[in-house]
């Protein structure tokens, strides 16, 4: 039915454990603690796999690691074992594993050649190096080879072979002459990346005996040369003289002179060829070309574009490089070499492979004895690598078996380790291209908890601002953290704070009353320890009255304030900065405490001035602007903008340019600063002024550059400190000649409105930019990387043109050429446009989703070819749309979310899920047309989540000892509820809580009877669901039980709450009434038998009289039967003066307790007998006027004492 006070032991425990599988530990970098624990080997630096090495120098092969205790170090070469002791040049760094071989003692480097590995072991595993592969350099000589002269006729091609020694590692090639002089290189001549030099043609200039290839073996920083290499160039002149002098008469020779020749490929040969590449490389891809002229060479590649930003153009265009190539890249790439005879192509396809590379490395684990963990090994390559395991550098085939240990291909999979179970384990992936080693060890501690946070650290933050309290903790198993406030606080829930993983507790807005005792606590199974550290939140610094904006004659006196208010526990320093830098080093500068004073002020104070205050906590400035200005002159001169200039004459006419003069016009006491002159162009804009140019003040002439084809006229316009002059009158005309156009449209641009067209937009030239009459444009264009030539259309002055029936989504080449009745303007650039847009034919591929948690997935798809996106790739669109809730299995109305990723992205994430829900999902790409067909649907699930607070709880029928809750179930429940969670405690007038008790009940109860409750108590009550998630949000409520049956208040039930009253109003109850009035009745009736018996009168002396009759003020009052509890204090027992109120606040006035019995009779001159005693009567007292203010009274006489009952 129902467990109270506590939870059931064994969930609690698989929540636990569920938590231990999901992270491992991580050990903080803290010194003090990394010295303490034990800790497997880790290899931190390594020698490099392929380590080529100087023969000349002692070979160093570096192994350095690291673990608790020290580990100690060993080594093999070629797969056996190197006893570095038996070899006298070989040494061992102290307390490293790293080798140094000493070859200065005539050992030659090639005999430790060969594979190195490195072994760090200690008691808790062995951790491996990589595979160190050491070869010495080499830097062999040329060959001897006898080279014959080359003998070439002028406008053949020529390769001259440089054919290097083949070295370690290969060397850097270039050509050069005997004066060490680099061979000049141009779109003719180059060297190939094999190092020969290749001629597309020869000239007679390209004869010379010197051409030396040279071999730079940088390793050894040696350069080794070849024999120089003769070149001789046969021009066809002098082969004319030759043979006509070898021949008669008779015999004619027609030598032909140099003949041009269309392109041919010096390399590579043939039309195509293959190229193997490995992933992260840089690719180069080569093609050099014979021919005359001599041949341009461009690339593209078939079926996509080259990628950008990482191709590059080398060696005149005969290289083409690409960075950092992936799968991507692969693909055929073409060269085309082209001159005016014609063209030829090589087509290469390229293969991109893969070394292995990581997808996920294994991690190090950090595990307590019992708990889980695994060790993941995940890598990529092409071919697909293939993964093997060791454990301390053993195959784990052939290790010692741990049962807790089981291999599934690539993951480790570890379950109740023990500590025996600590170890390194190696994972090494490779292919036939490369491979990776990593070492991950897996650590099995049993520690207590810690707390490396210094006990007592003082935090200080601002008010309304952040604030961050550490708590960095270590324990096996990991510890849980809670935070408390105060001695006795209760621990720290609620959206106000943020716990953070690594123990960091967030107040995101602290206010005045954070400050106070933080308490952490860290517990594991192995202890519990606590720490406190203390916050105090301080007052913001605040300018309150700032620096405002002077207008200061000079020599006077600026004074700028700068008051602050500050919290008073911190110190606030005050800085002055004049323009953003600190004030002049001048006595006329004095800062005072809340303001900065500036003497007898000179016109270069003007400026900026800033007041920065600053604490340990904050900062907060402030600025104002100075402006120095001239005390007025006296008598005041009138200061008026110019007259306009007069008198403008032309001189010196040309085509394009012309000289202008003029006369000023008054300045009107302010120099004339500068001249503007105008231009009208009569021909186009009649009536239409612009800006020309603008000249000195003191200038009064200027040489005009024209435009074509302009009937200019000019106008001058002068400026002072004042403002500027009208325009003066306009100066003759001067109508230039018509010439060809200058320039060409701008933004020129080619985007097709269909998918079958190609529109060509420009922007036309302005009127004067025509340069004369006729105005037209020549539109070209053809289909990029295609060998098409330049299709061409002569259009009005317009600025559009659309090319019909293009193939969908292609890229040309477009230029728009101005030209008019004299000609065409100069050959335009070439801009790149794509003709129209399509819907894209296919549906993304392969649409995976991962589902991360409970309100968040991952989205995964392939991306679509290129080809069948038709269009500019603008991203994907992912619909995705609520199916049913797998709680209430009803559906609703679907309502299709939509999530857009730019560009050529493959993933995304899908935030605000509903929990415990069916989800369906699709992916289109997009493209500037629209979207293409949808993938096919994808169903997924979202896994529990914890539920929503309970939709209500109410309280009724109360009793002496018992209440009934009733309440319904969560909103929103997010899975499948398991129970509710009820706890309460009892609370009183001051808001202390009394002990919590919890019960558990089963999730299909909506209501409760709490039995053996306290009577006229108050109790809280905390109410919250929960799924096997955990427990959602809770909802709270109060109600009192009864008081007894006879004087029941019975509770007035709200909404969902239970309200009842703490105390019984008794002066309303008529048992009360009753009884008050009999002790009335008694009273009054003692009273009069006491007057009687004072009245009867006798002989008595006077010093009995007066004992006897004493002054009645002294004899107490006592109200115990007619007082409700309330005034329980001791000045509720003194004697009651005549006329006294006792006020609300239980204080009696001193005025009431100056007054005697006197004033109750007739005046000063009240009556007594011959023996002294009083015979006034009451009757005749004055009444006096209660006290303003108080509700309760009590009477001296007996009427009044009735009356205040009654």
């Amino acid at each position: 039915m129902m467990k109270m006070k506590s939870i059931s032991a064994s969930k609690a425990s698989l929540v636990f454990f569920l938590c231990q599988m999901i992270s491992a530990l991580d050990v903080p970098l803290d010194s003090k603690l990394l010295e303490e624990l034990s800790q497997p080997p880790t290899i931190t630096q390594q020698s490099p796999k392929d380590y080529i090495v100087d023969p000349r120098e002692n070979i160093v092969i570096q192994c350095e690691a690291k673990g608790k205790p020290p580990p100690s170090f060993s080594w093999t070469r070629n797969g056996t074992h190197f006893d570095i002791d038996k070899d006298a040049q070989v040494t061992m760094k102290p307390n490293s594993g790293t080798l140094v071989v000493n070859i200065m003692n005539g050992v030659k480097a090639e005999a430790y050649e060969g594979v190195y590995q490195c072994t760090a072991r200690n008691e808790r595993g062995a951790a491996i190096s990589n595979n160190i592969v050491i070869r010495p350099s080499r830097s062999p000589l040329w060959t001897k080879e006898k080279l014959e002269p080359n003998h070439v006729r002028e406008g053949d091609s020529l390769v001259l072979n440089c054919r290097p020694p083949v070295g370690l590692p290969p060397p850097i090639i270039f050509w050069m002459d005997n004066a060490f002089q680099r061979l000049p290189q141009s779109e003719r001549v180059s060297q190939g990346l094999n190092g020969d030099l290749y001629f597309s043609n020869v000239q007679p200039e390209d004869t010379r005996e010197d051409y030396i290839c040279y071999a730079r073996f940088n390793h050894t920083q040696t350069i080794q040369q070849k024999q120089p290499i003769s070149v001789k160039v046969f021009s066809m002149d002098s082969l004319n003289d030759t043979i006509a002098a070898n021949l008669s008469d008779t015999d004619i020779y027609g030598a032909k002179p140099v003949t041009e020749r269309p392109p041919v490929l010096l390399t590579p040969t043939g039309s195509t060829s293959n190229k193997v590449e490995l992933r992260g490389n840089v690719l180069l891809l080569e093609c050099i070309a014979a021919g005359l002229p001599t041949p341009v060479i461009r690339w593209i590649k078939e079926g996509g574009e080259l990628p950008a930003n990482r191709t590059f153009f080398e060696n005149f265009k005969k290289t083409l490089k690409i960075v950092d190539v992936s799968e991507a890249d692969t693909g055929n790439y073409k060269c085309i070499a082209r001159n005016a005879l014609g063209s030829t192509h090589h087509v290469i396809s390229v293969t991109v492979k893969a070394a292995p590379y990581w997808i996920t490395a294994p991690r190090n684990l950090v595990l307590s004895p019992g708990e889980d963990g695994t060790l993941i090994c995940r890598a990529n390559g092409n071919p697909k690598p293939s993964i093997s395991w060791l454990t301390n550098g053993v195959p784990i085939a052939i290790a010692p078996e741990d049962p807790s240990r089981k291999v599934d291909g690539d993951t480790i999979i570890f379950s109740a380790v023990q500590e025996r179970s600590s170890a390194v384990y190696q994972c090494n992936a490779s292919n036939e291209y490369g491979y990776l080693l990593a070492n991950a060890f897996v650590n099995v501690l049993a520690e207590p908890p810690r707390i490396l946070t210094p006990t007592n650290k003082l935090y200080q933050v601002i008010a309304d601002s952040p604030a961050l309290i550490d708590c960095a903790y270590f324990g096996s198993p990991k510890p849980e953290i809670e935070w408390f406030k105060g001695v006795k606080g209760s621990i720290l829930r609620g959206n106000e704070y943020v716990f953070h993983d690594n123990g960091t507790l967030e107040i995101p807005v602290a206010q005045k009353d954070s400050t106070g005792t933080y308490t952490c606590v860290a517990r594991n199974k192995l202890g519990k320890t606590q720490n406190e550290v203390q916050l105090e939140v301080k007052d913001p610094t605040v300018i309150i009255k700032q620096p405002e904006y002077k207008v200061i004659q000079r020599s006077a006196q600026a004074s700028f304030e700068c008051v602050i208010k500050h919290d008073p526990t911190l110190m606030p320093t005050v800085i002055w900065l004049k323009d953003n830098n600190e004030l002049p080093d001048d006595e006329r500068f004095l800062v005072g405490k809340d303001n900065l004073t500036i003497m007898n002020v000179t016109d270069k104070d003007d400026g900026t001035y800033t007041c920065i205050v600053n604490t340990t906590l904050d900062s907060v400035s402030a600025s104002a602007v100075l402006t120095v200005v001239a005390a007025p002159p006296t008598p005041a001169i009138i200061y008026a903008r110019p007259n306009p200039p007069l008198d403008l004459e032309l001189t010196g006419q040309l085509e394009r340019s012309i000289e202008l003069s003029w006369v000023p016009g008054e300045e009107n006491n302010s120099p004339i600063t500068n001249f503007v002159i105008e231009y009208e162009d009569g021909l186009h804009e009649p009536g239409v002024w612009h800006y020309q140019t603008e000249v000195p003040g003191s200038q009064t002439t200027v040489q005009l550059k024209l435009s074509p084809y302009v009937n200019y006229s000019f106008r001058v316009i002068a400026v002072n400190e004042i403002g500027r002059s009208q325009p003066s009158e306009p100066s003759e005309q001067y109508l230039t000649k018509s010439a060809n156009p200058d320039e060409n449209p701008s933004n020129v641009q080619g985007i097709g409105s269909e998918p079958d067209n190609l529109v060509i937009t420009w922007e036309s030239l302005k009127g004067f930019q025509s340069n004369g009459p006729g105005l037209q444009y020549k539109v070209s264009w053809r289909q990029k990387d295609v060998d098409d030539e330049w299709t061409s259309v002569v259009v009005a002055n317009v600025s559009k043109y659309i090319v019909s029936g293009t193939p969908t989504f292609v890229p040309y080449e477009i230029k728009v050429q101005a030209l008019n009745d004299l000609g065409y303007a100069p050959e335009p650039s070439e801009v790149i446009g794509h003709s129209g847009e399509d819907l894209p034919m296919v549906a993304p591929g392969n649409v995976q989703v991962h589902v991360i948690n409970s309100t968040l997935a991952k989205v995964h798809w392939d991306p679509v070819p290129l080809k069948s996106v038709r269009g500019h790739l603008q991203g994907y669109k992912v619909y995705y749309w609520k199916v049913q809730s797998l709680s209430r299995r009803s559906k609703r109305h679907v309502e299709k979310k939509i999530l857009t990723f730019r560009g050529n992205k493959t993933f995304g994430m899908l935030p605000g899920l509903e929990p415990y829900s069916s989800y369906k999902l699709n992916v289109r790409v997009v493209n500037g047309k629209g979207e293409g067909p949808a993938s096919p649907d994808k169903v997924f699930k979202t896994p529990e989540g914890v539920p929503s607070s309970p939709s209500f709880l109410k309280i009724t029928n109360p009793t002496l000892d018992s209440l009934t809750l009733e309440w319904g179930s969560p909103t929103h429940p997010n899975g499948v509820l398991t129970s509710y969670i009820l706890k309460f405690q009892p609370i009183n007038n001051t808001h202390e809580l009394g002990p919590l008790v919890e019960i558990i009940i089963p999730a299909n109860e909506s209501s409760l009877i709490l039995k053996n409750l306290n009577y006229s108590t108050r109790y809280k009550f905390y109410f919250n669901a929960q799924t096997s998630v955990g427990s959602g949000s809770q909802i709270t409520e109060e109600a009192v039980t009864i008081m007894d049956e006879a004087g029941i208040l019975r509770p007035a039930i709200g909404a969902g709450k239970a309200m009842a009253s703490r105390q019984v109003d008794i002066a309303t109850q008529g048992w009360f009434i009753g009884l008050m009035c009999a002790v009335a009745l008694l009273i009054l009736i003692l009273l009069i038998v006491c007057f009687i018996r004072r009245n009867k009168g006798g002989k008595y002396p006077v010093k009995e009289k007066e004992d006897a009759h004493a002054d009645p003020e002294i004899q107490p009052m006592k109200e115990d039967d007619g007082t409700f509890g309330e005034y329980s204090d001791a000045e509720d027992h003194k004697p009651l003066k005549k006329g006294s109120r006792t006020p609300s606040d239980r204080t009696v006035k001193k005025e009431d307790s100056d007054d005697s019995l006197v004033d109750y009779g007739e005046g000063v001159n009240g009556q007594f007998n011959e023996d002294g005693s009083f015979i006034g009567q009451y009757s005749g007292k004055k009444e006096k006027e209660p006290a303003e203010g108080n509700e309760s009274s009590e009477a001296p006489s007996p009427v009044n004492a009735m009356n205040s009952f009654v």
